[in-house]
């Protein structure tokens, strides 16, 4: 959080960031609404507090970096973006139509987003870069990537994940967002990711677990990195697809599908909106 900055709330910041992912992908017709929601409270603290950034100078030297790799969950970060100061939140109504900036995965050009992601596996290593050179040139920010678990099926997560140990990158973090859901399944049905905690620390990383729907453990455990010096951090966020609405959650079908305009009024409603 750069400085002068308020405390957020980061109940309230989060539920914005849901209703606005709601609108957005109502208006464009558009998916990833269960992914967008299982990230949307860790967004809302990380915004909220966390990241060292400032939208007044959005290419300031010292920012902390952050990458959503999960890049099909842009809704998310665009909306967190907008409510941070990045950008009008008036732009969050192009999402995904023709000539926005805002496009269905993240884009670079956009204030706040260091990078293009979506292409799934390659934000880690990414990741892994910016820290190296921060480190190697002496510079005090710290990246953090924010993974889904079904990129963690890729074979190129790994290979950052051996990466960064190797060069005591301990300004790197890397947050899985534990929904266990993926695109066509769930992750234990597509392809097994356990024990997932121990694989990271098998790696090299030192890490915590943590329910990715408790501000106050997300808070704590974001104040705490890096949790050995000289190690990467790795924060497993145990999480539930499309947390926020009740028939969203733990629903498959929210990976890849739209609300309409009744889904979307009782969505809004739940989440305490009625105009």
């Amino acid at each position: 959080m750069s400085k002068g900055e308020v405390e957020v709330d980061y109940k309230d910041l989060a539920k914005r960031i849901r209703v606005h992912v709601l609108r957005m992908t109502n208006r464009a017709k558009s998916c990833h609404v269960g992914g967008c929601f299982s990230a949307a409270d860790l967004l809302a603290v990380l915004y909220g507090k966390i990241l060292r950034v400032d939208p007044s100078r959005p290419e300031w030297t010292d920012r902390d970096r952050f990458i959503l790799s999960k890049g099909h969950a842009a809704a998310a970060i665009y909306a967190a973006l907008a409510e941070r100061g990045f950008f009008p939140i008036k732009l969050l109504d192009t999402y995904c139509l023709d000539s926005s900036p805002l496009s269905g995965h993240v884009t670079y050009g956009v204030s706040g987003v260091e990078v293009s992601t979506g292409s799934l596996g390659h934000g880690l290593s990414i990741g892994c870069g910016m820290a190296l050179a921060g480190r190697r040139t002496g510079q005090p920010y710290r990246v953090f990537v924010l993974l889904s678990d079904g990129e963690c099926d890729e074979g190129s997560t790994w290979e950052a994940a051996l990466f960064a140990p190797h060069h005591h990158l301990d300004n790197l973090v890397a947050i899985v967002d534990y929904n266990k859901i993926q695109s066509f399944g769930t992750v234990k049905e597509v392809l097994d990711l356990e024990p997932l905690a121990n694989k990271w620390r098998t790696f090299g990383w030192a890490v915590r677990e943590i329910d990715g729907h408790d501000f106050r453990q997300i808070e704590k455990v974001l104040l705490s990195i890096p949790f050995q010096l000289g190690r990467p951090s790795c924060i497993v966020a145990h999480t539930i697809k499309g947390k926020g609405v009740s028939f969203m959650e733990n629903q498959l079908a929210w990976h890849y599908k739209h609300p309409d305009d009744e889904e979307l009024r009782k969505a809004l409603v739940e989440l305490g909106v009625t105009d």
